[in-house]
Order: C-alpha cells, then sequence, then structure tokens
C-alpha cells in the first residue's frame, strides 16, 4: 500500500496541532479503517464508577482477568507515559456472506481470519506512519488485548454511543465493528463531542436476548451471556439452567445486534482478511461433529473460533444439541 508523505513540521502551535491530526485522520482511512476519532487522554472516572458497579456484582462470571489492572483501564497514562491523546479507530466487519440457514450459528466476527492479528498489523503500520510523518511519537496500540475501555475512549471522541446492548452504535451504519486505540503522548485537536443517544425507548436487544443478560440501564451480565458461554468460559460443562436457550449458537451471539434498527444500515466490509472461511458458511450439524481436530485446528488455524479450541467447540456443539 503505497501511502502519501505530509511535509514535517515539529512546531507544537494550534496550526500545526489541527495539522498532525489531519495527517493522522488521513492515515488512518489510507490503512482501512472506516471511522478515526481522537480525545484527551484523561482518567475516566465516571467510567471508574461503572466497571466497579459491574464487577463487585459479579457480572464478568469466572472472567478473573477482568478484575486486574483496574487502575490502567480507566487511566491512560499509565499504559503510556506522558500521554495526551487518545485515537480510536474503528474496522467494518459486516459480512457480504451470511450463514446457512440451519447450521450451528457462529458470531460474525468470527467469519475470517482473527481481527486481533490483522488490527494489531494495521496499528504497527500506523504507528510507523505517524513516526515518520509527525516526528518522534511515544504510543502504544491496543485491540481488545489490554486494559483498556475502547467503547469509552470511542464516545468520548464523537463516533457513536453505547446502546442498551452494551456495543458502541454508529448513526451512519450500526454497530458491526471492531475496535481499536492507540495512546500516544503528542497533543492534538480532540473531537471530544460526545454522540446523542438515539437508542431512545426502542428495547429489542433486551427483549430478544435468549439468555435475559441484557439488563435495563446499558448493563449487560457478562455472565449470562450466550458468547461468554461459548468462547469465554473454560469449563467442560456449561450449567444445565442454560438448556434450550442458546437458539443454536455455538460460538458467540450476535442476536442483540441482530435485531438492533440501527444495523439496517450495515454495509459489507471490503477488508480481504474478513472474507468468510467457506467451512463457516457452510458446515452442517452433522458435519460439525464429524470433524477431527486435526481438522479443526487446520480450517481455523487463523480463526478467532481457536480460541475455544476444539474441546470447547465440541462442547458448545452437544450442548446446544441436546
Amino acid at each position: 500500500m503505497k501511502l502519501i508523505r505530509f511535509p514535517f513540521q515539529k512546531s507544537g502551535t494550534i496550526k500545526t496541532i489541527i495539522f498532525y491530526s489531519k495527517t493522522i485522520k488521513q492515515l488512518a482511512k489510507q490503512l482501512g479503517f472506516d471511522y478515526c476519532g481522537i480525545a484527551k487522554a484523561e482518567v475516566l472516572s465516571e467510567d471508574a464508577k461503572r466497571l466497579e458497579t459491574w464487577l463487585s456484582k459479579s457480572m464478568h462470571g469466572s472472567m478473573a482477568y477482568m478484575e486486574n489492572h483496574f487502575d490502567l483501564r480507566i487511566d491512560p497514562a499509565k499504559l503510556v507515559p506522558g500521554a495526551k491523546s487518545v485515537i480510536t479507530l474503528m474496522q467494518n466487519y459486516y459480512p457480504l456472506q451470511q450463514q446457512e440457514e440451519h447450521a450451528p450459528k457462529i458470531a460474525k466476527y468470527a467469519y475470517g481470519k482473527d481481527y486481533h492479528e490483522v488490527i494489531r498489523e494495521k496499528l504497527k503500520e500506523f504507528l510507523f506512519e505517524v513516526n515518520a510523518q509527525i516526528g518522534e511519537v511515544h504510543g502504544r496500540g491496543f485491540v481488545d488485548s489490554a486494559p483498556v475501555l475502547e467503547r469509552a475512549w470511542a464516545v468520548k471522541s464523537g463516533l457513536g454511543w453505547v446502546g442498551k446492548n452494551g456495543n458502541l452504535i454508529t448513526k451512519q451504519s450500526g454497530s458491526f465493528y471492531f475496535i481499536a486505540t492507540l495512546i500516544v503522548d503528542i497533543e492534538l485537536d480532540y473531537d471530544d463531542a460526545y454522540a446523542k443517544d438515539f437508542c431512545g425507548s426502542c428495547t429489542k436487544c433486551i427483549d430478544n436476548c435468549p439468555t435475559d443478560a441484557i439488563l435495563p440501564d446499558k448493563v449487560v451480565d457478562g455472565s449470562k451471556c450466550i458468547s461468554y458461554f461459548t468462547i469465554e468460559l473454560k469449563e467442560a460443562l456449561i450449567p444445565d439452567e442454560m438448556k434450550g436457550r442458546f437458539d443454536n449458537w455455538m460460538f458467540g451471539c450476535d442476536t442483540c445486534q441482530d435485531v438492533c434498527p440501527w444495523n439496517r444500515f450495515s454495509k459489507p466490509n471490503n477488508e480481504m482478511n474478513f472474507s468468510p472461511i467457506p467451512e463457516v458458511l457452510n458446515l452442517s450439524t452433522k458435519e460439525w461433529e464429524a470433524m477431527s481436530e486435526e481438522s479443526f485446528k487446520e480450517i481455523f488455524r487463523q480463526s478467532p473460533m481457536k480460541r475455544s479450541k476444539f474441546k470447547g467447540i465440541q462442547r458448545n456443539l452437544t450442548f446446544i444439541q441436546s
């Protein structure tokens, strides 16, 4: 990919700060990100209170890692000393193709290659180009891999609002987006324009959640979410009280996004790496049951599904069929 080179400037004037910000947003576009927003790096006091309450009610289930590094989650300066700006990058993953109607359901984010690896490489290139065009910039990029409150920063930079289902929603094109965060030690032109909440009185995500995991006031009980049971839960068995409630979801769950009215504006992504693996779209329940561990490892070696491992997928499949 050939990237446009901008003239180097070192001054910290308002004019230069605006120029740097425009350069960063142009780079984001060239690298395939659909949205780029910039917010001032500061302690997320209100989000800290919400997170503390959520954890105190054990809504994270067995995800003990959520309790770790609390101070890092709310203060970007703990992750990048001297942090001044937080850049939020978003990339669409809504697929052109959908699964066969009766196939065991897989969340759309897992149709193609592992987004962690795809976007991590883009972040490395992004930071390299920022240094090349602006000068020495210290920063760190994160994509669902560190204690960073990605949605909070997206909201602060005006990219969207957090819906009742806990997902970041954009008015233009819904919520099927990966969110990446880049914390840097330079001052930029901050968007700082909180997007209006357009959920209104709609409760479709709450009403349609198969396991009643979505509560009022934009609270999601992670310990009841199908994604938690099918991906995060590492125990050999899924609790019996959940039987008959998974609606054929084998890996993750998109119900709350599928029913969201704002996702009628979703458009297929144009990232080759997110193109669906054929087996994701076409394998029947019997074919999944007959799959060997060797075949699973080969077919899904670059897929997010490898996170659950073969035994986890087989456990999930057995559970939704019981």
